[in-house]
């Protein structure tokens, strides 16, 4: 099982990232999929899921509006758009793939975005 994350970096307030996760090695297509990240001195948190079929998102109240979850199935990818970013954003982004009714929870690396004039 493989979660590859990319696309972090530096941006300045105001702009945009397009986070991308790559998933192998599992039934991506069953799974919901999550965006967390980390920021330093901070515990974990959930920005956004989106559910197997990709009908279903959710967001954390902090993100609503500037940040979009989607996903490809044909792809097994997991994006994360995120627009207007402010430097509260900056944290560690790690992708997370869940199938709760087997106990399945797995992780990726992280990619680092800072937000930061």
């Amino acid at each position: 099982v493989q979660l590859v994350e990319s696309g972090g970096g530096l941006v300045q307030p105001g702009g945009s990232l397009r986070l991308s996760c790559a998933a192998s090695g599992f039934t991506f297509s069953s799974y919901t999929m999550n965006w967390y990240r980390q920021a330093p001195g901070k515990e974990r948190e959930l920005v956004a899921a989106i559910r197997s079929g990709g009908g279903s998102t959710n967001y954390a109240d902090s993100v609503k509006g500037r940040f979009t979850i989607s996903r490809d199935n044909a792809e097994n990818t997991v994006y994360l758009q995120m627009n207007s970013l402010k430097p509260e954003d900056t944290a560690v982004y790690y992708c997370n793939a869940v199938l709760r009714l087997f106990g399945r929870d797995y992780w990726g690396q992280g990619t680092q975005v800072i937000v930061s004039s």
